[in-house]
């Protein structure tokens, strides 16, 4: 049971390495704490139910839902963002209202009730795992959430848009200097984790459900993930694992207390070492 319980804690930590590894490129290249960004990825879900729901397809849900996600954000950052790059307290008073914007938006649309998306027809049923049942769905989350996080690897760390986004995030100043487009950049990366955030909406719509107030409680986690992590690509993997089996374990022993599990760690970890685990001084 205990290792059913592990890759519980597996694939919930890697639906949140989607959504923190977008707030960790947004805080990293944009220097903006968006906390509009748990709002994505409940948009996303919403968007992919109705899709799910309509066209009975669930892999054009998780693409729709992306999709919208990114329309959304992107229109967010062209008018309102874009133009409070240097004005932090402006950025969290304005994310923040979208928080509730995009709440009402979703509250008006598909009301108040829980919503469960559909799970695709293939990804139906369970595996026997030594002699306990464990769903199909969730092995599909845990190999979709490895993939991704390799490619993003692999993106960041060995090709020319990896490096132009490190440089970015070193100093965009210098890295203009020497050629890179800044600003694509930043639209680039933050179309990702927009994408990303989406994407984890729907993937999360069929084990989670759609509710009013699930933005703010991924949000939450997401941020502890990034100040764990220390703002990294490494350290939102490492900190996704550490926070996601915290919260599984921590509910079965401390039921609906477990969030301060995922608190007291990153309370202890900015003690130790104040810039996360895997960042830089």
């Amino acid at each position: 049971m205990w290792f059913i319980q592990f890759l519980n804690g597996l694939s919930y930590s890697l639906l949140l390495f989607l959504v923190s590894v977008g707030l960790a490129l947004s805080m990293g290249v944009m220097r903006i704490v968006n906390l509009a960004h748990g709002s994505y990825f409940l948009l996303g879900g919403y968007v992919g139910y109705s899709i799910a729901r309509l066209t009975g397809n669930f892999f054009v849900a998780a693409l729709g839902g992306a999709t919208s996600t990114l329309i959304f954000g992107l229109f967010m950052e062209h008018y309102f963002l874009r133009h409070l790059y240097a004005k932090h307290l402006e950025q969290l008073l304005c994310t923040f209202g979208f928080v509730y914007v995009i709440m009402a938006l979703t509250k008006f649309v598909w009301g108040g009730n829980v919503l469960v998306i559909q799970k695709p027809a293939i990804l139906l049923g369970s595996v026997d795992m030594f002699g306990f049942s464990f769903p199909i769905y969730r092995v599909a989350i845990i190999a979709v959430g490895l993939i991704i996080a390799i490619c993003l690897w692999w993106l960041l760390g060995k090709t020319r848009i990896g490096i132009a986004i490190r440089a970015v995030v070193e100093d965009d100043k210098m890295a203009a200097a020497i050629g890179i487009n800044a600003r694509t950049t930043v639209i680039a990366s933050f179309g990702l984790g927009l994408l990303l955030a989406g994407l984890a909406g729907v993937l999360g719509g069929p084990i989670l459900g759609l509710y009013p107030g699930l933005d703010l409680e991924i949000l939450m986690l997401a941020i502890v993930i990034v100040v764990v992590g220390g703002g990294t690509l490494e350290g939102a993997f490492l900190g996704s694992l550490l926070i996601g089996f915290a919260s599984i374990f921590g509910m079965i022993f401390l039921g609906e207390r477990s969030l301060f599990v995922a608190f007291g760690i990153m309370a202890i970890v900015l003690l130790l070492r104040p810039q996360g685990l895997l960042g830089r001084l």
